[in-house]
């Protein structure tokens, strides 16, 4: 294969990003994170923001103009203890600990490898979620076909993709008969760039993609389901510059050293 049609197909399949995502994870909401777990104790608390440092986002005004993402104090990631299955696991049952296992997920997803994806899905996938995983593998085999790759394996070994995850916004979600602050639903704003053949980069890259996660602190560990869904919402569109997405409850996350 050229190195002109290698490109063209690095091209292709970033473009098909929009679509693969829309049809991997269910679209949901992450606003001001309230009635969540202290980092320290994994307690219930009743007023935290979406760090456990900063207060939540009220749309209030700097001393210099209105508050936004970009001039406030960015959300610290947790680390991980471990990866297990492709997958960063060990974070605490907090809100920090629930934003930093979406995060460090979406940045990790194998979303174009339906193999490592099934891997993947089966070590984080809560149990009350029984078919979630085998969706997500199909949703990823068709868009393979759509590529004109194989229905099933990895992507082609010149052309590699990063995902960088900027700004979060997030909120608890009243599951009945399940303690406050152990459902939360994530939203993340990202970039993905393609890498193709000799190390040349995609002219188009996806940016200020948005998608959204259920998570639910099950087992000791934050797990994704499907099963909360319809207790979201929409947030207001992710600016760094905007005080109305301040005020909604986006905020910049600062990857952990």
């Amino acid at each position: 294969m050229d190195n002109g049609l290698k490109a063209r197909r690095a091209r292709l399949v970033l473009a098909a990003i929009v679509v693969a995502v829309a049809g991997l994870l269910v679209a949901g909401g992450f606003a001001a994170a309230t009635l969540m777990r202290n980092d320290a104790k994994g307690a219930p608390q009743t007023d935290a923001g979406p760090s456990a440092s900063s207060p939540a986002p009220t749309g209030g005004t700097a001393p210099d103009g209105p508050m936004t993402p970009e001039r406030a104090q960015k959300i610290s990631l947790r680390k991980p203890t471990d990866h297990k299955d492709g997958v960063a696991i060990g974070f605490p049952g907090s809100p920090s600990g629930g934003i930093s296992a979406a995060v460090y997920w979406w940045e990790e997803f194998a979303w174009l490898d339906d193999e490592k994806a099934a891997q993947q899905l089966n070590a984080v996938v809560s149990k009350d979620a029984p078919g979630y995983v085998d969706k997500q593998v199909s949703e990823i085999r068709k868009m393979r076909e759509v590529l004109g790759l194989a229905p099933s394996g990895g992507i082609p070994a010149d052309i590699s993709f990063t995902t960088a995850v900027h700004a979060a916004r997030g909120k608890t979600l009243k599951a009945p008969g399940l303690p406050a602050g152990d459902v939360m639903q994530v939203w993340l704003s990202y970039d993905r760039f393609a890498t193709g053949p000799k190390g040349g980069t995609d002219p188009n890259p996806m940016r200020g993609a948005t998608i959204s996660f259920v998570v639910k602190w099950e087992d000791g560990a934050w797990k994704f389901t499907d099963k909360y869904d319809a207790l979201g919402d929409f947030p207001v569109a992710y600016e760094p510059n905007s005080p109305y997405a301040w005020s909604d409850g986006w905020v910049q996350v600062r990857h952990a050293n």
